[in-house]
């Protein structure tokens, strides 16, 4: 995530609005990451070195989080206790990402360099979506 488009996405008055900006972002990054995963599964699963089925199955659950992540950031006022747990959700998956490169998987060099990658977005996000929550708690 860029600078730009952080500081496009927080710039309003609204706090709340912030939150739901991020919140949407993050299910439709989430979203198109799982659906390609879903639908490209075995040629994936050969870039990335990672078994067709497991990414199948994490397809599935990252669409099935993002249309929930979705729903949240539709609500006028997303609870603070659904928003911290989209938050340590993130969190907890950044984390496992990087330690599956060492401890579950035998990555291609392509899913050396996309696994850290998309940790990152996702512990962004997190940060992202946690600062924006500080705020409208405050």
């Amino acid at each position: 995530m860029s600078a730009t488009l952080l500081g496009t996405l927080a710039r309003t008055t609204e706090p709340q609005t912030v939150l739901r900006r991020f919140l949407a972002l993050d299910a439709v990054v989430t979203g198109s990451n799982g659906l390609a995963y879903v639908a490209f599964s075995a040629p994936l699963g050969r870039l990335l070195g990672i078994g067709q089925g497991l990414l199948l199955e994490l397809g599935i659950l990252l669409a099935v989080y993002a249309a929930g992540v979705g729903w949240l950031a539709s609500r006028r006022r997303p609870p603070a206790f659904a928003v911290k747990a989209v938050v340590e959700t993130n969190y907890a998956w950044a984390a496992l990402s990087l330690v599956s490169l060492f401890v579950w998987f035998s990555p291609t060099v392509a899913g050396t360099v996309w696994i850290p990658a998309q940790a990152l977005t996702v512990a962004g996000f997190a940060v992202a979506q946690q600062l924006a929550l500080r705020s409208i708690t405050q």
